[in-house]
């Protein structure tokens, strides 16, 4: 025998395909219940109906619908059709609430705006600054690199911007619609800089709340690019330290796989000043004992356990100049 069940009835059959016995829902049917009823059949649950037959069969071999012959299962009259479509309506709706509360993608999706806002900047700024040294060649680019852009948006002319950072513009000078390209692909890098420091902002919010042993331990911003590459906070707490200690390093570890190149000791970790300003014989040292120490906080984040504070981060620090001090110069080899 077998039992079969969908959100509308439960029914028992013999190897004949013959109908044994019957429990139809006699419940209200409205598009919220038949929603939650379809949402427990998703989630692998039986109805109360095809339990109560269980029971009552307890041989019965559990069978899919869609294992039945052609007619062994009665089709949806108009009336169900049209109760289905709009349950199935109020599902797409709860997934979407879902998925606008989950922080984890909310975190994904700020990691990733971040990263986008940066890569175009990067390319506005480094255009803007070479377009000004055109006009200001006396301008030392290193050192005033981070005010050209600030100074040129904000200026009415090319002599005030030079005056502003404390130059002369180039005899030549600038025509009036060259200078005010300049002007306005300097206010889009102001525009855009800006767009990543609220970026950053909301991000850093966002991580505290969700990971914050995490972010106390290695900065809310890293916090959260650790967790947007491994695909949450939950999964984040369920890889083994050496799985986060290579996080982000995904190319050269299958290079090292398929190439025989030596294995990356850092990915995303190596951004923390406890890695990068250490010197680089000890770098994998401290990458290994911080992805430990980020599995610990992230899984007191992802179980709520007590989050980190100042005097646990203090130790891991500690740790981090007692590694430093122990290998003052590279191993021979």
């Amino acid at each position: 025998m077998r039992i079969c069940w969908d959100w509308r009835l439960a029914r028992v059959l013999d190897g004949d395909g013959e109908i044994v016995d019957e429990s139809i829902w006699d419940g209200r049917r409205s598009p919220a219940s038949v929603a939650q009823r379809i949402s427990r059949l998703t989630a692998g649950r039986m109805t109360d109906e095809a339990r109560r037959l269980s029971e009552r069969f307890p041989d019965a071999v559990p069978t899919p619908n869609y294992d039945l012959a052609p007619g062994e299962w009665p089709a949806l009259d108009a009336d169900e059709t049209e109760l289905i479509q709009q349950a199935s309506l109020l599902i797409a709706q709860e997934g979407v609430a879902d998925a606008a509360g989950d922080p984890d993608r909310r975190l994904e999706h700020l990691v990733r705006a971040g990263d986008e806002l940066k890569a175009s900047w990067t390319t506005l700024e480094a255009r803007v600054v070479e377009w000004a040294g055109l006009f200001l060649p006396e301008l030392d680019i290193d050192a005033e690199r981070s005010r050209i852009p600030n100074a040129l948006a904000s200026a009415s002319s090319l002599e005030d911007a030079a005056a502003v950072l404390g130059t002369v513009p180039a005899e030549a000078g600038i025509s009036d619609s060259e200078w005010q390209a300049l002007c306005d692909w300097s206010e889009g890098v102001v525009e855009v800089e800006s767009r990543i420091r609220k970026v950053e902002d909301a991000t850093r919010v966002l991580t505290l709340e969700h990971l914050p042993s995490t972010s106390a331990l290695i900065g809310p911003l890293l916090a959260a690019r650790l967790s947007t590459a491994a695909h949450g906070r939950m999964r984040l707490a369920r890889l083994p330290s050496g799985t986060v200690q290579v996080l982000g390093a995904e190319t050269s570890f299958f290079l090292h796989l398929r190439s025989g190149i030596p294995v990356p000791k850092h990915g995303h970790i190596f951004q923390h000043p406890w890695v990068c300003r250490s010197p680089r014989w000890v770098r994998g040292k401290i990458s290994r004992m911080l992805s430990g120490k980020i599995s610990i906080c992230s899984r007191l984040d992802a179980f709520e356990g007590q989050p980190w504070g100042d005097s646990e981060v203090a130790e891991v620090e500690a740790r981090v100049q007692e590694i430093r001090q122990r290998h003052p110069k590279p191993r021979r080899r």
